[in-house]
């Protein structure tokens, strides 16, 4: 592994909901609110997914993948200013054979700024935004938002990940 990797990876508690059993791994980074920092969260969340037996090119990855980029770019779009970044927190529960789910967490610092409300349908052809979220209502089982505190919300998804990720 990169040492530079090693080094950004932080360790801290995950915030699962209650009931969920213990999480086996956690991966949390801070970026900054760009376009490169979204990307290099989707780049980091499939290396670290493949370093944890969901290998690179699985559907579970892909899913993955695109849930991690479209909440990244969501959080670049709506907090991308100087001194405004973004934290992306994977925690993976489960075993293999049991059955494994992945949380996906990105806390922006712009909490004064709501999500819009879900659409009842998808946006017309000549709209430029509003699918993103849409992708993540596909992919996931289940996501929300939350207000952490006055400064940063988060946005979270879970994804069952099925146990032949091929």
């Amino acid at each position: 592994m990169n040492p530079r990797t090693q080094e950004i990876r932080q360790s801290g508690p995950p915030q699962v909901g209650a009931g969920s059993e213990e999480p086996s791994a956690t991966f949390c980074v801070q970026l900054s609110s760009t376009r490169r920092g979204a990307r290099l969260a989707r780049l980091l969340a499939t290396q670290w997914l493949d370093e944890h037996a969901i290998p690179y090119r699985s559907t579970s990855s892909h899913h993955a993948a695109l849930v991690v980029a479209e909440l990244a770019a969501n959080a670049v779009r709506h907090c991308g200013s100087v001194g405004r970044d973004f934290r992306l927190r994977l925690t993976l529960t489960g075993t293999a054979s049991a059955g494994r789910r992945l949380r996906v967490e990105v806390t922006d610092a712009r909490a004064d700024k709501p999500l819009p409300p879900r659409l009842s349908e998808p946006p017309g052809p000549q709209e430029e935004s509003g699918r993103g979220l849409l992708l993540v209502d596909a992919l996931a089982d289940r996501w929300g938002d939350r207000t952490d505190d006055r400064i940063t919300k988060t946005l979270w998804a879970e994804l069952a990940l099925p146990t032949s990720t091929r």
